[in-house]
């Protein structure tokens, strides 16, 4: 696999990728390193040898999150090093948690919690895969985030604090290739090397195509990013990921990584 790992109309190679932290008062990603990142797909952890929970990976044997539209409360972790994922608390272990997640550090958002316990939405496939992790070693921060995309209506909402702060006309996935339904979560923030169509930063999130299994090399990981035709905003046209105006784009690039993304019709 090639390290080309998002669903969207041109290939885009992780070459430098940077992420905000999760915090209310996040900044603009900083400069793109210049470094290659090696394929995650092939690592393993030093966990029993466990797969690592990326976007690359498909896990077996976790639960769903059968309440996909129940309101998330901007509750999210960060591990401090790599975390064994449970079925339940206390249950079998199938997967681990890495510290990093497309050369950024991995936030993700927190579905529920019981003492000593939280239960986290996953990057991998099948989407609204989600996890328990133990509380030790874990960072908890809060996001006062929230993006809304209507398929139907063809439009995005920023929240912040619970109140709208920006709507955009956007284009989603073709009825082909549809955006994939429910929560998921903003998973990283890759500057571009070069100028590109999709805009200077592409923002990954913890879904994939429904439809296709693999798009340009990689995974059919669906993202944010821009597009140089204003035409194509308000149509269902892409191959799942969505393409926004280049103000909606500049406010995404100031949300923290983990925050709560939720795709309606």
């Amino acid at each position: 696999m090639r390290s080309t790992v998002l669903l969207c109309t041109a290939a885009l190679a992780v070459s430098g990728c940077a992420g905000n932290t999760a915090t209310g008062t996040a900044s603009s990603p900083p400069p793109a390193q210049t470094e290659a990142i090696p394929d995650p797909a092939a690592r393993r952890s030093s966990l029993n040898g466990l797969p690592e929970s990326t976007t690359f990976t498909k896990l077996n044997g976790l639960p769903t999150d059968s309440k996909q539209y129940k309101s998330l409360t901007g509750t999210v972790v960060r591990p401090l090093r790599a975390k064994a994922l449970h079925t339940r608390p206390e249950g079998p272990t199938v997967a681990v948690l890495p510290t990093t997640q497309l050369g950024g550090p991995t936030w993700v958002p927190v579905l529920e919690t019981v003492p000593g316990w939280q239960r986290v939405l996953l990057p991998s496939k099948p989407n609204h895969s989600t996890a328990w992790l133990s509380d030790e070693g874990l960072e908890t921060a809060h996001t006062p985030y929230a993006v809304r995309v209507r398929t139907g209506k063809r439009r995005l909402t920023l929240y912040k604090s619970g109140e709208p702060v920006g709507t955009w006309p956007v284009a989603v996935g073709a009825d082909g290739t549809p955006t994939p339904p429910g929560w998921t979560f903003v998973l990283a923030s890759m500057s571009q090397k070069a100028p590109s169509r999709t805009g200077p930063v592409v923002l990954p999130v913890g879904a994939h195509s429904a439809t296709l299994d693999t798009f340009g090399g990689g995974p059919g990981t669906v993202a944010f990013h821009g597009w140089p035709d204003q035409k194509v905003f308000g149509k269902a046209a892409s191959h799942g990921c969505v393409r926004v105006p280049e103000a909606a784009l500049k406010a995404l690039t100031l949300v923290p990584l983990g925050s709560p993304v939720l795709i309606t019709s």
